[in-house]
């Protein structure tokens, strides 16, 4: 009922309800997964790895239904795991930086922004990170979101001071893939939006995120939340009558720790 009362009250008063979005990363590699995480209700974002044989023809699919299709780009992460193909790494130079980017880029279909995949180590580098957003901005119109596995990370600041659309993952939902964790988290993402204005939120193609998902999206304004597409809530917070001051963010000592996803995906 309070949920209810305060609907009412926003649209008497005009106001804009707190919003979340969503990214669903990981994708391209398990159709059925990713298939299923398509056929998720409303406009979540879908991160889809290079070079993998199910991105192509997915992205297509979330394109045609209205998503935002991301560019999920491996970066080298502190614990040195196996990134798949495309992936950027501390020793590689600026000009197959650049080719791995573009090739990556031309291997996923109507990719409207980036995020990051692990880069746990690589998102702490400044001359990597200020090629990164050189990439994007001369790329054409992409936002871009970090993905924040490290606290170290610098990327949102050079994104921001490279003048490219951006934001920062607030929420990981599920670092524990059980659901009565993946709950928790999601809980956690509406309080921030409801504190914040807006807050973005990461999950994967785990069976028991997609469970949650598809069990709480319908229930969003129960919650007092509306659900918008990432570039939605990136243009939010960059309006200073709107959401987080996106420089304070980038500045401020927000810690990926709480919520972080398992080593192996940093």
């Amino acid at each position: 009922m309070q949920h209810a009362a305060a609907l009412v009250l926003a649209a008497v008063l005009g106001a804009v309800a707190p919003r979340i979005a969503l990214i669903i990363d990981d994708l391209g590699d398990r159709p059925i997964e990713g298939e299923r995480a398509v056929l998720l209700p409303g406009p979540i974002a879908m991160a889809f790895l290079p070079h993998t044989p199910h991105a192509r023809r997915l992205a297509e699919r979330a394109h045609a239904s209205g998503k935002e299709v991301m560019l999920h780009l491996p970066l080298q992460a502190v614990n040195g795991d196996e990134l798949g193909p495309g992936a950027i790494m501390l020793d590689t130079q600026e000009g197959e930086f650049r080719a791995r980017f573009t090739e990556s880029l031309a291997s996923v279909p109507h990719v409207a922004g980036i995020n990051t995949h692990m880069g746990s180590l690589l998102t702490r580098h400044p001359g990597h990170m200020q090629w990164l957003m050189s990439a994007i901005g001369e790329t054409g119109p992409l936002f871009f979101v970090d993905s924040y596995t490290a606290a170290e990370s610098i990327a949102l600041a050079f994104a921001l001071e490279a003048g490219i659309p951006a934001a920062r993952r607030d929420v990981f939902l599920d670092p524990d893939p059980t659901p009565a964790a993946i709950e928790y988290q999601f809980a956690r993402l509406v309080r921030l939006a409801h504190a914040r204005g807006s807050a973005i939120g990461i999950g994967h193609p785990y069976p028991a995120t997609l469970e949650v998902l598809e069990r709480e999206l319908p229930r969003l304004a129960e919650y007092g939340v509306e659900l918008v597409s990432v570039s939605q809530v990136i243009a939010a917070q960059a309006s200073p009558q709107r959401g987080v001051n996106q420089r304070d963010q980038a500045n401020s000592a927000h810690h990926p720790a709480e919520g972080h996803p398992p080593a192996g995906q940093q």
